[in-house]
């Protein structure tokens, strides 16, 4: 991944771009592929949304203005009705290359051809932190480094989800697109034509000659609104351009991390800073939706949203890496959705949320829509949010717990709060549930939900104690020593010597052989040793059940009857949370051998999708925040183990 980087933008040109005829050379330009595969794709956004750029210079995901909005360009669910934003050349390309700015989140993608090299500098301008007076455009400059570039912009929107229909007007050098609910325009200093087949989207060709460029820019607009008053000429691009490298490498500066990955750790740091929403603070899981699990599958789900169990790995890493305002702001809505809980009959805690707090996302399928290489069904909200996962209470005390102890420790009324949703937990901790992987087979009792449950009521045990806060002590450790006998006594398995999925229906009966590699987390949560011999045992049985060369399966969907249609890859995240478990039982060795390996399963930027294939290929939906997570604390506490 190391890539010699662009000059950046010198002095304009003296001649801008020539208009084209579109023509393809005579010897024609092959056809696009109608899905690229997931890896071939790198991300750009503003802290607001975010858009995924292929390797062959399409825009083929895009919503706007938020993470959840509809799709606006959603050709990577529909290669047909989907919609996107193609700059290519009109002669055929023979390589293609592409690598971000160095330590900033701007995308380029080069084509060399035969007639020259082009590159397209894409980017969503971030001039300033929490900045209120923020404009959201997507810039495109498309640069001729060597020879002269035939080139051709095809903008093809499709508004919600491909749903509504849009008129086009054009007006010179600018393209609209009015629909029910958004406008879109775009401009450049070229003149559009009408394009598709019921002219509904736009084009325009043009030439570069060495060091010419050309500039498009999008935004986006409500109805009502007038239409956006600042034109952007290549001099006020060449300035966003600047302040947003300025914006990354400033907010880069602040990592404390120094070790050995660096450079997969910053990349990991940066994607999770584009999955942030800077107005609320929240971490979406992804900034997409029904990307298979399966190529072919329907394990394809909505992943736009905020999950509360990402949020202690969230604080653990932004912490360990320095950024703490990025901590503080995603403690800050974790609050605020707590201080919004109502019970009911799934408890006082949602698994997630938008990412303004709201937790009815109802599930709905878009049978409009093939789906990724025709993965179907295409589904929008995520049901799981009405599931009663009790794990994630873990993960939501361990939170506050972190911030207490590494940020500007918790209010009063956060604890008053904490301590509500506590007792409820109290009651609760010994029901059924989905647990940590969402399954769709009906309530179990699992065994990770369980340690999670005691990580709840120790974490509060310790903030009480450290902080002298008002507590029921004596009922909070007696509930926590009962579920940690529980989890001794009923979650392992002592023909595998193994803890297991789910505990035993019954005092003599052992628990169902199933492993899970979410019980690698048990000496990270503090529950067990690393030096225990019962984890030794789970970590040496999980390694030859579960583990395909550094590459971990959550668990064996054949045994485990998870109700879902259809296998999975291998998850990414499990893949690190393998490599810390090693670390800490003292095999550094073993565990920096896995932790190379499974950097060899990133995609050309260093970003990971939440699988990976049987070989090789990415899966699921990109990029996705939990695995970078992951990632980040394997990477530290190796590095920290191996000094």
């Amino acid at each position: 991944m190391t890539h010699t980087a662009p000059p950046g933008p010198g002095p304009e040109p003296t001649s801008g771009p020539s208009p084209e005829d579109p023509t393809p050379c005579p010897e024609g330009a092959p056809a696009p592929h109608a899905y690229l595969p997931i890896g071939e794709h790198g991300i750009i956004g503003d802290l607001r949304t975010a858009a995924l750029v292929g390797t062959d210079g399409r825009i083929d995901w895009f919503c706007a203005p938020r993470f959840d909005s509809p799709s606006l360009f959603g050709g990577l669910l529909d290669a047909e009705k989907g919609g996107g934003w193609r700059i290519d050349p009109l002669c055929g390309v023979a390589s293609r290359q592409q690598f971000y700015f160095p330590d900033t989140n701007i995308l380029v993608t080069r084509m060399l051809t035969e007639d020259g090299i082009v590159e397209v500098q894409d980017f969503m301008p971030v001039l300033r932190p929490r900045d209120p007076h923020h404009q959201q455009r997507l810039v495109r400059r498309v640069v001729a480094v060597r020879g002269r570039m035939r080139m051709r912009s095809l903008v093809a929107p499709r508004m919600d989800y491909g749903r509504a229909p849009h008129r086009l007007t054009l007006d010179g050098d600018l393209a609209e697109f009015t629909g029910e609910h958004l406008v879109v325009s775009v401009g450049s200093g070229l003149p559009w034509r009408p394009a598709g087949p019921e002219g509904r989207d736009a084009e325009t060709a043009f030439a570069l000659n060495e060091g010419e460029s050309a500039l498009f820019v999008l935004q986006t607009r409500d109805p009502g609104e007038e239409r956006p008053r600042e034109e952007i000429t290549p001099e006020r691009a060449e300035e966003l351009f600047r302040a947003t490298v300025t914006f990354w490498r400033n907010w880069l500066a602040h990592s404390t991390y120094t070790g050995r990955w660096r450079e997969m750790v910053h990349r990991s740091a940066l994607t999770l800073k584009l999955l942030t929403h800077e107005p609320t603070g929240a971490l979406v899981a992804a900034p997409t939706l029904g990307l298979p699990e399966e190529l072919g599958g329907v394990r394809n789900w909505d992943y736009r949203y905020v999950w509360i169990r990402d949020a202690a790995f969230s604080l653990y890493a932004l912490l360990r890496l320095g950024f703490t305002d990025e901590a503080e702001a995603f403690f800050d809505w974790l609050a605020r959705s707590v201080r919004r809980c109502e019970d009911g009959p799934d408890g006082p805690l949602r698994v997630l949320y938008s990412i303004d707090g709201r937790s009815d996302l109802a599930e709905e399928e878009l049978p409009h829509l093939e789906g990724y290489r025709g993965a179907s069904p295409v589904r929008v909200g995520n049901r799981a949010s009405g599931q009663l996962q009790l794990d994630v209470y873990g993960e939501l005390f361990d939170a506050a717990y972190l911030f207490n102890k590494y940020g500007e420790g918790i209010s009063w009324e956060t604890w008053s709060d904490l301590v509500e949703v506590l007792d409820w937990l109290l009651d609760h901790w010994d029901s059924a549930d989905e647990s940590i992987w969402e399954a769709r087979s009906g309530p179990h009792r699992h065994t990770y939900s369980r340690v999670m449950c005691w990580v709840a009521v120790e974490r509060m045990v310790r903030i009480a104690r450290q902080r002298g806060l008002p507590a029921d002590l004596v009922r909070w450790t007696s509930v926590r020593d009962a579920i940690f006998r529980q989890v001794m006594a009923e979650g392992w398995n002592e023909r595998l010597g193994s803890f297991v999925q789910r505990l035993a229906d019954g005092e003599d009966e052992q628990p169902p052989e199933i492993l899970d590699a979410a019980l690698l987390l048990m000496p990270m949560v503090k529950f067990l040793s690393p030096r225990d011999e019962r984890f030794r045992s789970t970590l040496r049985a999980i390694s030859e059940g579960l583990v395909a060369d550094s590459l971990v399966f959550r668990y064996d969907a054949s045994v485990a009857g998870d109700g879902l249609d259809g296998t999975e890859g291998t998850f990414s995240l499990c893949s690190f949370w393998w490599v810390e478990a090693l670390t800490r039982t003292g095999r550094t060795e073993d565990a920096r051998l896995a932790l190379e390996k499974t950097f060899t399963f990133a995609n050309h930027l260093g970003q990971y999708a939440e699988q990976v294939g049987v070989t090789g290929e990415q899966l699921g939906n990109f990029p996705q925040a939990l695995t970078h997570l992951a990632l980040i604390s394997a990477a530290v506490n190796l590095d920290r183990a191996m000094g």
